[in-house]
């Protein structure tokens, strides 16, 4: 009996994941895909039912890596905190901002077909929807600090999602854009003295 040819799904993840990069999904061809991953369409067909399937596939570790950093920052119960614990988690600090980037670095090319190359899939809202799961978070750690008379400016949820928007689009705009990203540590800085959250929020300090 033959054994099955293992090697077949990395490669045509890896060849499905730069066709992704490079046409974005839209335009990608499976028949190109399968061509560089040197395999037959009817392989491909066997593993997944379509283009989406196989994009769904080429980002689900970076889906699962995102989700698990977004339920680190949001699962929190704000009302066991401390007052300067509540206000700290408004700080740019340059150390923990630069860890945002090093996670997303590490899941780069995966965050970049979530960011620009997903337009037709199940996840054509990428940038919205994260933006939409962060503010939960933010929204439960400032109302918090409202009820407790540290935040004194009145702010919307709606308010709240669309600053929100923008400082991550601070952060989208590297990994869509060919960044020279010897240079991210001065634009790092740049990010945290653009945002004064404390100020925004009218924290009582």
């Amino acid at each position: 009996m033959s054994r099955p040819d293992m090697s077949i799904d990395p490669r045509l993840l890896e060849s499905a994941k730069q066709e992704f990069l490079q046409t974005g999904f839209l335009d990608a061809s499976l028949k190109s895909i399968c061509e560089h991953a040197g395999v037959t369409t009817g392989a491909l067909y066997k593993r997944y039912k379509g283009k989406e399937e196989l994009f769904c596939a080429v980002v689900a570790e970076t889906v699962e890596k995102l989700e698990e950093i977004a339920n680190s920052k949001t699962e929190v119960d704000v009302s066991a905190l401390t007052d300067e614990a509540l206000i700290a988690a408004w700080d740019m600090d340059e150390a923990y901002m630069m860890w945002w980037f090093d996670n997303l670095l590490e899941i780069k090319d995966g965050f970049v077909l979530l960011l620009k190359c997903a337009e037709g899939t199940c996840y054509s809202n990428f940038q919205h929807d994260w933006v939409e799961k962060m503010t939960e978070g933010s929204w439960n750690y400032y109302l918090e600090a409202y009820k407790r008379n540290l935040a004194t400016k009145k702010v919307s949820r709606n308010e709240m999602h669309m600053i929100l928007t923008g400082f991550w689009t601070t952060i989208y705009e590297p990994f869509i854009h060919a960044f020279d990203w010897n240079r991210l540590p001065e634009y790092n800085r740049m990010l945290c003295r653009l945002f004064d959250w404390h100020a925004m929020l009218g924290h009582e300090r």
